[in-house]
């Protein structure tokens, strides 16, 4: 990409992406992205069983002129959900997307019924963890040596998606009483 179309922070790249699941057929660009975005990417097999054998499973593309420029996937199960990976193409990077990815992906979750989500995330990976910070995950662990290929930490974020039974916005008044 050039630099004169390098998207800005404050740019509306966003507002024009549009999401839908991924499918087999996205895993070409998929697998572009993975590979210019993590030291030990996934390969093409672990994807295809996540979309085609885990009945847990839930991945998006992010399309922008027909183009996949971020995506992302996490497993549900009962109430809930755990982000396996997401990414953003270098060069659409800083445009909003990684937020806009993992809103969709919080939508999602709550539309399969999770009330939490969690991600494991590299502890040197401060870009990543600003994000999460700033949608509201917090760090809840640290799990020693999780990465394979480097052997360094990860530190474990949770986010609750729906308020707690009894608690104001879940159809009980802020006085505590229901309204009555």
């Amino acid at each position: 990409m050039s630099e004169s179309r390098a998207p800005r922070q404050d740019s509306p790249v966003a507002a024009r992406v549009r999401f839908e699941p991924m499918k087999v057929t996205d895993l070409d660009e998929v697998l572009a992205i993975e590979h210019l975005s993590f030291p030990t990417p996934w390969s093409r097999a672990a994807y295809h069983r996540e979309l085609v054998t885990n009945g847990y499973a839930t991945y998006v593309v992010g399309r922008l002129d027909g183009r996949v420029v971020s995506y992302g996937g996490m497993w549900v199960i009962l109430d809930e959900a755990h982000i396996t990976n997401i990414a953003v193409h270098p060069d659409w990077r800083h445009a909003g997307l990684g937020r806009l990815t993992m809103a969709v992906l919080e939508a999602k979750a709550v539309e399969l019924g999770a009330v939490r989500i969690t991600l494991e995330v590299r502890v040197s990976n401060i870009t990543a963890r600003r994000l999460y910070d700033g949608l509201g995950y917090r760090g809840t662990g640290v799990r020693r040596n999780y990465y394979s290929d480097t052997r360094e930490d990860a530190i474990v974020m949770w986010k609750d998606l729906v308020p707690p039974v009894g608690t104001a916005g879940e159809g009980v008044e802020p006085d505590g009483d229901g309204g009555q």
